[in-house]
């Protein structure tokens, strides 16, 4: 995550998982990917992830290139680091890891889960954030930094001046602009910086400041007010016998160093002496503890230092398989070889008097890396070799243009696009050849203009053909494909210059059009049009495809027909009078047609009669002298909207609407009646009321069928009584007969007491009903 950016975890978390699937995730130690089911380690400076085991076998080579040049007794006393191999953050030998955790170092050997970035555990991260502010990210076990602190805190300003404010924790550091105003170390000016974090900065101001003895003055920053000068003090010390050797210093000088109780070189004796006389010695044994930690020194009292301890001592060697009378001073060391095998499993340790703590194998790998050009300059080891730490150079054509590449990609990687332009002469035949940039193999083709002189004196303007490959076609067939060609299939050879193209204005045959045609072809043509020009006729144009006309007199109309043009053969086409169907009966002819004289066979307006009239007089004359010559002389027989016969002569368009014909008239009762003008009654300005005679009548005939109706309505209702009362006495003389068969007597109930002054009612309503 760059910069601790919490937006970009999702990108970073995808990018992890796509990178772990494709193979992406390369370990920077053995350029092999890194799968999700490896041990891997995270660096905790760049983050960079690698494989467990090219870690430590890192480390170790690391520490071995470090330890290499010490000595056996300076072996293993010193905690020499190692760095990671991308960003150089340096690790104590405690600090190799040994074994596979998550992100966070929660767990050890997480499960692989398909749901979370690989190699995380799943759990709440509970790093402490870097700068430390005491609270712990509360993301789930992630790569990578942590982000910024998210929590809400209420902090002040810089300066203190302004209020407090809720900040985020990363953030809480603000500054509210106003001026700093503390006093500076000068004690004399205030800051007048914008409120700022940390300390003020030095006084910007100058002035004039003493030294710290006093003796000079200079202008100096008010931000260094103290200074030394190089004068020695100089002062007389109280002894009186020497002066002060110190350079200007604040304060007295203080006491004569000579002067007071001083010590013999053994120091068992102290001598009070003037400061002009030197201590001697005490003539006592020195007894100082030599170098060797065991032995005392036996000389007297002396100045100096101590000589080497020559005591003999009974040593034993490293090993401690031998002991020996010698020296304190001289190490023991026997002949006898260490026979264990050292760390890379290969080779015996072989060094005389070995302690046991036996140094990684000091004979160097010498296996033939990678890139075949050098051999592994590492102690010997176990497992496969790192990449060749040698670099090459690989360089362009010209040599100006370098780059490093790790040994053995020479053999792969492109050569380096260089910026500098080509110093190759040109190979065709222009002065100078096109400025491209330098490069490997042939220069490309010259794409400049030929510029040559073609023989119609144009120059050539296409591009230069002096090195055009053309495919060579032989003679040869091959055998079959197990048949190498023994000729290039292209080969480089100049060609000749291609016809001129350069357009040249040209009129056609016929002079209709000017193209601009090729310079090789500017030759007349032919447009592919009509002539066009106008014959003798003066009404038609030459049809014939355009061709040269010889012009016979230079004078005449450039547009008029040749000798070479067409004869007009076609008939007269000028328009004929309006109304006129006949053609002219001349052939095609300047001027003007002859008029017609033929007979024309038309119907009359009524389309009753068949006339013949002269096709002249028909064309030229007027509407007024049309109608009567296309009028037959006889009655219209068209009829009216209202069903009666037009009275006028034959004539043209519809007929008029004013019928003079009589027609009767009567009211609504039909007992009136009025004969008027038709025009008049279809226009509705005539009409027949009923007078007070016909509305009497009327009256007395509704009051007589008013009376019918009702005599009708009382017939019906006798019968409809006559018609119950013959039914009730059918339905008495039915029950009298059934009571003397029986011959029993029954009392009547109420029902059958009163069912008929009951019934009866209800029957005439539902008859009258009906």
């Amino acid at each position: 995550v760059k910069d601790g950016d919490a937006s970009e975890l999702e990108r970073t978390r995808q990018y992890m998982n796509d990178a772990f699937q494709s193979g992406a995730m390369t370990c920077l130690i053995c350029i092999a990917s890194v799968k999700r089911n490896q041990a891997v380690w995270s660096c905790c400076g760049c983050f960079c992830i690698f494989h467990l085991v090219c870690i430590q076998k890192w480390a170790k080579d690391s520490l071995f290139l470090v330890s290499s040049p010490l000595t056996d007794d300076d072996f293993g006393k010193k905690d020499h680091p190692w760095p990671c191999p991308k960003c150089r953050f340096e690790y104590k030998r405690s600090e190799t890891p040994s074994r596979y955790y998550c992100y966070c170092g929660k767990v050890e050997n997480p499960t692989v889960d398909p749901w979370l970035v690989p190699h995380s555990c799943g759990q709440i991260c509970e790093r402490e954030f870097k700068p430390s502010c005491g609270h712990k990210c509360l993301l789930l076990c992630h790569p990578g930094p942590c982000p910024p602190c998210p929590k809400m805190v209420t902090t002040s300003c810089h300066c203190k001046k302004a209020k407090p404010v809720p900040r985020r924790c990363s953030a809480k550091a603000w500054s509210c602009r106003l001026p700093c105003g503390r006093t500076l170390l000068c004690g004399q000016h205030a800051c007048e910086n914008p409120c700022h974090a940390g300390d003020c900065q030095p006084c910007p101001r100058v002035s004039k400041q003493r030294c710290i003895c006093g003796r000079q003055t200079a202008e100096r920053l008010c931000a260094s007010p103290q200074w030394q000068c190089d004068q020695v003090c100089g002062k007389c010390l109280p002894c009186g016998n020497h002066t002060c050797e110190q350079v200007c210093h604040a304060g007295p000088c203080g006491d004569c160093p000579r002067s007071g109780k001083r010590s013999c070189p053994c120091g068992k004796t102290k001598f009070t002496l003037p400061c002009t006389e030197d201590v001697p010695t005490c003539g006592d044994s020195c007894d100082k503890i030599l170098e060797c930690g065991i032995h005392k020194c036996s000389q007297r009292c002396h100045r100096g230092p101590c000589e080497i301890c020559r005591q003999e001592v009974e040593k034993q060697c490293r090993c401690g398989k031998h002991t020996k009378r010698m020296p304190c001073h001289k190490p023991y060391l026997c002949e006898t070889k260490c026979t264990k095998i050292r760390d890379c499993q290969k080779h015996q340790c072989r060094r005389k008097c070995c302690s046991g703590n036996c140094p990684p194998c000091d004979q160097v790998c010498g296996r033939t890396l990678g890139c075949r050009n050098h051999k592994c300059p590492s102690g010997c080891h176990r497992g496969s070799c790192n990449p060749c730490p040698e670099t090459v150079d690989v360089k362009c054509n010209c040599g100006k243009t370098v780059i490093k590449v790790p040994c053995g990609r020479e053999r792969t990687i492109k050569p380096p696009k260089c910026k500098q332009l080509c110093s190759r002469p040109p190979t065709c035949h222009h002065p100078t050849q096109e400025k491209h940039y330098c490069h490997f193999g042939r220069c490309p083709p010259c794409r400049q203009p030929c510029q040559k002189t073609l023989t119609c004196g144009h120059l050539c303007p296409v591009s230069c053909h002096d090195q055009a490959l053309v495919k060579q076609t032989g003679s040869h067939q091959s055998a079959g494909p197990w048949e190498q060609p023994s000729e290039p299939a292209f080969i480089q050879t100049a060609l000749p210059c291609p016809p001129c193209e350069v357009p040249i204005p040209v009129e056609c045959l016929g002079q209709h059009e000017v193209s601009p045609l090729p310079c090789h072809s500017a030759n007349p043509y032919s447009c592919k049009r009509f002539c066009g020009r106008l014959l003798d006729c003066q009404n038609h144009t030459c049809m014939k495809e355009c061709h040269h006309v010889t012009k016979l007199n230079t004078n005449a109309d450039g547009k008029k027909a040749g000798p070479e043009c067409l004869q007009c053969e076609e008939e007269c086409t000028k328009p004929r009078p309006a109304g006129c169907p006949h053609r002219c009966v001349l052939p095609c002819h300047p001027g003007d047609c002859p008029s017609c004289l033929q007979m024309v066979k038309i119907k009359c307006h009524c389309k009753l009669s068949v006339l013949y009239i002269e096709c002249l007089k028909l064309t030229h004359a007027d509407l007024k002298e049309k109608e009567l010559l296309i009028s037959c002389r006889n009655q219209c027989p068209k009829e009216l909207p209202c069903g009666h016969r037009c009275k006028e002569i034959c004539h043209s368009g519809s007929c008029l609407l004013n019928c003079s014909q009589k027609v009767k008239l009567r009211c609504l009762c039909k007992r009136l009646k009025k004969e008027v003008q038709c025009s008049k009654i279809q226009e509705g300005q005539v009409s027949l009321e009923c007078d007070a005679l016909c509305k009497e009548m009327k009256r007395k005939a509704y009051e007589v069928k008013e009376a019918e109706a009702k005599a009708a309505l009382e017939e019906e209702k006798r019968r409809q009584q006559a018609e119950l009362e013959a039914f009730e006495n059918r339905l008495k003389g039915r029950r009298k007969n059934k009571r003397k068969k029986d011959e029993v007597e029954v009392e009547q109930s109420s029902w059958q007491k009163y069912k008929n002054l009951i019934m009866l009612p209800v029957f005439g309503v539902a008859i009258v009903m009906v």
